[in-house]
């Protein structure tokens, strides 16, 4: 089975880049973040047609999740983490598909910081820390992928010189994303790719893809009962020098039957 997260920065802008790797990659479980399109907007026949019906929250302008599933729909557990009724932006959104638990994740950014924003996603990672716990405890197989807008470590980036400041690598963000780990997630790309850097993202600005100056953000966390059924996994870089792609680049993972 292989399971896939992509930050696509916009589904109807990028949906034919989108339908292509669908096309070539033929991923089994697919999670979306940044959809920035508004629920009546999302593509939902266009994938069905391509062999993938979905369950999404959408928002206007800004964030938004989905889950696809090659031939078999998702089964809607959630929409938004518990424990803020306040919080309207769509950032997460839970299902069942092929027999697994999957939430999708599109944590804040948090710049600027420190600010309301940064305290925001602070606050949203303890959210986050508290489903996942939750999900632990239910005894069911669990995904949890997506964009974490967090650079766990040093070694997740090209260089902190032009990112110091930047919320992605602060000790607090870090330090949640540890937590998670703590609980007995794995993070399933480091543990099949303990050498490598394994970068998911890279900036427009600066010709940053062209020099290979990437971030790690986009993680997928297993549940301990899948971790040892991780089989392969990786980052589709390709997409990222496509025409009018993504700033992130599709990653995925591999399970044994």
């Amino acid at each position: 089975m292989k399971i896939a997260t992509f930050n696509v920065n916009n589904v109807n802008r990028r949906l034919p880049n989108l339908l292509a790797w669908l096309k070539r990659t033929k991923p089994d479980i697919v999670c979306l973040q940044e959809l920035k399109a508004a629920d009546e907007a999302f593509p939902e026949e266009t994938l069905r047609r391509a062999g993938y019906p979905a369950v999404w929250q959408g928002q206007k302008t800004w964030n938004g999740v989905a889950i696809l599933g090659r031939k078999a729909a998702p089964v809607l557990i959630r929409k938004g983490l518990p424990g803020d009724r306040s919080d309207t932006q769509s950032r997460y959104i839970e299902a069942a598909v092929k027999g697994i638990v999957v939430g999708c994740l599109y944590a804040p950014n948090g710049n600027p910081q420190p600010g309301p924003k940064f305290d925001y996603k602070l606050d949203w990672l303890r959210r986050l820390h508290r489903q996942a716990k939750s999900l632990l405890k239910s005894g069911a197989p669990v995904v949890l992928a997506g964009d974490y807008n967090v650079v766990p470590t040093d070694f997740d980036i090209y260089s902190l010189r032009s990112w110091k400041n930047d919320a992605l690598v602060q000790p607090a963000p870090r330090l949640a994303f540890r937590k998670l780990l703590a609980q007995g997630w794995t993070d399933s790309l480091r543990a099949l790719h303990p050498d490598a850097p394994m970068y998911t993202f890279w900036d427009y600005m600066r010709h940053r893809w062209e020099r290979d100056a990437g971030l790690r953000l986009d993680h997928l966390l297993v549940s301990p009962d899948l971790a040892p059924r991780l089989k392969r996994g990786g980052v589709d870089r390709d997409e990222r020098g496509r025409q009018s792609p993504s700033d992130h680049a599709p990653s995925w993972i591999e399970l044994k039957k």
